[in-house]
């Protein structure tokens, strides 16, 4: 029988936690559904990472209000995602904040990826109307790293390698030891990487590890509270990652077809991360790339709402 595309017959709800780490730190997760950091500063406060629309940007803003009545100055995008940026215009912030290259990103292929998720996961947009026409757009953008001063709070910015995607930003608090990785890191949940760069990933996981966090936020699931969490977060993604790709550069070099290549690394991951969050859905996407990354393209093409149907159809039709 064929799998039901993507995420589409996801429609449970997920309760919401919101985490206190520090005085400055919380973390709004949903049981493997996207997060979305806060930081709350001497005189504003920064999320990181929006929600899909504004509608459910709400919610976020509630849980800041029942903890501060600071206004909410910045918006930082982790990456270029749709169900990361295009709930930002519901902040209201006066900067929305990427790296240059989630911009470059978000002018090549921005359009296309918002089709592309809007129909992959239609529980996460809900009030996909809210959305304003066009594209979420940072207003100030940087390269490798910078500072923001929430007051005699520093927020560092970094750019820590390629990994989830070309542009991926971390959020540190050096005083604190509290990360947010975005989709770099993930627990108890499977890595999207359909505009992954495989081989990089678990080195640009090291420098990550090298900041020796105490608390960490991952793009999906639960907070990390402690190092050895943290440790446990880092390890399973980076197991993740390396997983897949060695599977699939094991079936290249037989010379294997992306169909039994993906039927076999699938078959491989199963016992091992089938319970995970989104296994299902990721896997198609994952191995996709992850043969193009072994085969004749080390960058990621673009993906569509059309290329995604067409790539669905084709493994698990």
């Amino acid at each position: 029988m064929k799998k039901v595309f993507a995420s589409q017959a996801d429609l449970q709800e997920k309760p919401v936690s919101f985490t206190k780490l520090s005085d400055n730190a919380y973390a709004y997760t949903a049981e493997g559904d996207p997060n979305t950091g806060v930081i709350i500063g001497d005189d504003a406060v920064m999320v990181i990472d929006t929600q899909a629309t504004p509608v459910m940007a709400q919610d976020v803003i509630r849980r800041i209000r029942e903890v501060t009545d600071k206004p909410i100055k910045y918006v930082v995008l982790s990456h270029y995602h749709a169900v990361r940026v295009l709930g930002a215009s519901g902040y209201k912030p006066d900067h929305i904040i990427a790296s240059r290259d989630t911009y470059d990103l978000i002018v090549e292929r921005g359009e296309q990826d918002k089709a592309s998720e809007i129909g992959r996961f239609p529980r996460l947009f809900q009030a996909v109307e809210s959305v304003p026409p066009g594209l979420t757009w940072p207003t100030m953008t940087f390269e490798g790293k910078m500072s923001i001063w929430l007051g005699k709070l520093e927020v560092q910015l970094i750019q820590l390698g390629r990994g989830h995607t070309k542009g991926d930003t971390v959020a540190w608090l050096p005083q604190q030891k509290i990360l947010f990785s975005g989709d770099l890191v993930e627990f108890d949940a499977t890595p999207y990487a359909g505009d992954a760069y495989f081989q990089d990933w678990p080195r640009t996981l090291d420098k990550l590890a090298s900041l020796e966090p105490r608390a960490l936020v991952p793009g999906r699931g639960a907070a990390l509270t402690s190092p050895q969490a943290v440790a446990q977060g880092l390890a399973g993604t980076r197991a993740f990652v390396e997983d897949v790709w060695n599977a699939v550069k094991e079936g290249v070099a037989g010379g294997k077809e992306l169909n039994a290549v993906y039927r076999e690394t699938y078959a491989r991951l199963k016992p091992k991360y089938g319970q995970w969050v989104i296994f299902d859905h990721c896997m198609p996407f994952d191995v996709t790339r992850c043969y193009d990354e072994a085969t004749l393209h080390p960058d990621p093409r673009i993906w569509t709402a059309e290329r995604d149907q067409q790539m669905w159809d084709a493994l698990e039709g």
